[in-house]
């Protein structure tokens, strides 16, 4: 089988780059659709409209109300349309990209641009969207769109970043922690990727230094957040978060951490868990899966502890342990669907509810000490 790798067209990151963002789009468009919150619009409206209007651009500002569902996504293809707009600008968290990559692609792939509010989860640079019903579950069909090719642009204001919540940078780690451990199951089982092709040498090593930045900076990077102060360390990990997660997700592949994220949709007392969260506790049953060894054990939990993820049901908000709930998340992580068999075929439902009472019971055990 081929090697192959997707990436974003341009990626760019740094402390107030939303001020440069008409310099950096000069060939993508002269008309914007800029897609975000009303929060969003009143925070950074007026310096993304100048920063267009400098470069002789059109703005056409619209507003996301809250859940990228189909009916969104053809009410915001309507306007675009209806405005003339040639180029796409998705500003805001998850749910707002996703929509603006939807909206994008079906609009005939106009060029799309990414400006993430929020580092807590590597959606900015894939070429993957994931839609909602009205309720806020993800959609059966479609659940996730494909995109032609990855955004054109993405562009990281760490000014932003730097503002944002803690809580949501610790969920992004959460989710960037399971990169590597995810695309090195699926390079030694020779897993074909979202890519379409086996793993190159560049993403493996993409995400292993996307695992070495959080284990070195994370820590740092997230004590500066909560201060309300930006760091030099918050660019390394925000670089982790969005762009060496993104690209090793996609090209290096998914495995169980992910696929226990999603079963966790069958436990209503983890619905108020960020996607990272239950990611990060989803890498810890994934390493029980593998027989990790003890220093691995003992350097996640460290790193889980240290940015504040969790690492018993209990801090996932599942106070209440039961049997028949936890194994119907077992159960959705392993349908032929899902990526648990990317790290092994032969993995049961049994084998991974066993797994997550053994990561429940090693993480309690290391808080207790």
């Amino acid at each position: 089988m081929s090697i192959a790798m997707k990436a974003p067209g341009r990626y760019v990151q740094g402390f107030g780059e939303r001020k440069k963002l008409g310099q950096s789009v000069k060939k993508l468009g002269s008309t914007f659709y800029v897609l975000c919150s009303p929060g969003g619009r009143r925070r950074f409206g007026e310096e993304i409209e100048q920063s267009l209007t400098e470069q002789e651009k059109t703005v056409v500002f619209a507003e996301f109300h809250g859940e990228a569902t189909k009916a969104e996504v053809f009410a915001h293809m309507d306007a675009c349309k209806a405005a003339g707009c040639d180029a796409v600008i998705g500003m805001g968290g998850g749910k707002v990209i996703d929509t603006a990559k939807t909206v994008a692609e079906n609009l005939g792939g106009l060029p799309c641009i990414i400006i993430p509010t929020v580092a807590s989860n590597d959606a900015p640079c894939s070429g993957v969207a994931v839609l909602y019903n009205e309720q806020g579950v993800v959609a059966i069909w479609p659940k996730a769109v494909m995109m032609r090719r990855n955004p054109d642009l993405v562009l990281v204001d760490t000014e932003i970043l730097s503002k944002a919540p803690a809580r949501l940078l610790s969920a992004g780690m959460g989710d960037a922690l399971s990169t590597w451990f995810e695309a090195e199951a699926c390079r030694k089982n020779g897993v074909k990727t979202m890519a379409r092709g086996q793993e190159t040498e560049t993403v493996a090593m993409m995400s292993r230094l996307c695992y070495d930045l959080l284990l070195r900076y994370g820590s740092e990077a997230l004590d500066g957040v909560k201060r309300g102060e930006y760091t030099p360390a918050l660019e390394k990990v925000v670089e982790a978060n969005i762009l060496l997660s993104g690209v090793g997700f996609e090209s290096g592949g998914l495995a169980a951490a992910h696929a226990i994220n999603d079963g966790f949709a069958q436990e209503p007392q983890a619905h108020g868990m960020y996607h990272g969260e239950k990611v990060a506790f989803g890498v810890l049953t994934q390493l029980v899966l593998q027989k990790a060894d003890a220093q691995t054990l003992e350097e996640v939990l460290g790193f889980l502890a240290r940015v504040e993820l969790p690492m018993t049901l209990a801090q996932l908000g599942i106070t209440e342990i039961r049997e028949e709930t936890l194994r119907k998340v077992a159960e959705a992580a392993c349908v032929p669907t899902q990526s648990t068999k990317n790290l092994s075929p032969d993995i049961t439902a049994e084998d991974v509810y066993q797994a997550l009472l053994e990561a429940d019971r090693i993480g309690r055990e290391y808080l207790a000490r």
